[in-house]
């Protein structure tokens, strides 16, 4: 799948390095509502669960890889956990990439990817209370905040969004 700036295809085992750097990033780790950590084998394990979670369920989150240089940028897209609370879209850019629109840009086609394909009726976003970029992405693809719960220990934010009547 494209985007006017991204290429979103299926994360593989030859993102690790670029994944394993993002993650490593304390502000990028620790902005994610479900806690990731920063080490090489927290990203293995994060990045076998994506990969892992699309051969169960058939979808999850891409790699977003910016057309004009042919980097990773980061991952996002529709998301189903055992436990989550809904269908969810989630991101995660690298830090170098963060206020470039992309995070937006990406929700946006995941959004779209779940009303259309996956037939949902409601989308949700799970964002910790301090992460302000998030909290704006999420209000950008016209979500809306909910109300608040506890997931996996942490107190977090759930915003979505429901599917327009045709």
């Amino acid at each position: 799948m494209e985007t006017e700036r991204l290429i979103l295809r299926p994360l593989t085992g030859s993102d690790f390095d670029a994944y394993a750097a993002m993650l490593a990033d304390p502000d990028v780790s620790g902005g994610l509502a479900e806690s990731v950590g920063t080490s090489p084998a927290d990203a293995w394990r994060s990045l076998a669960t994506f990969i892992g979670h699309r051969e169960i369920l058939g979808y999850s989150h891409w790699a977003l890889v910016e057309k004009s240089s042919g980097r990773f940028v980061g991952r996002a897209g529709p998301w189903q956990p055992y436990g989550f609370p809904g269908l969810g879209v989630g991101w995660c850019l690298a830090r170098e990439h963060w206020g470039k629109g992309y995070a937006t840009e990406a929700a946006r086609a995941a959004l779209r990817y779940c009303f259309t394909e996956l037939g949902a009726a409601q989308v949700i976003s799970l964002i910790l209370p301090g992460n302000t970029r998030s909290i704006s992405v999420a209000e950008r693809i016209g979500h809306r905040h909910l109300r608040d719960l506890d997931y996996r220990g942490r107190r977090v934010h759930l915003y979505g969004s429901s599917r327009s009547p045709s």
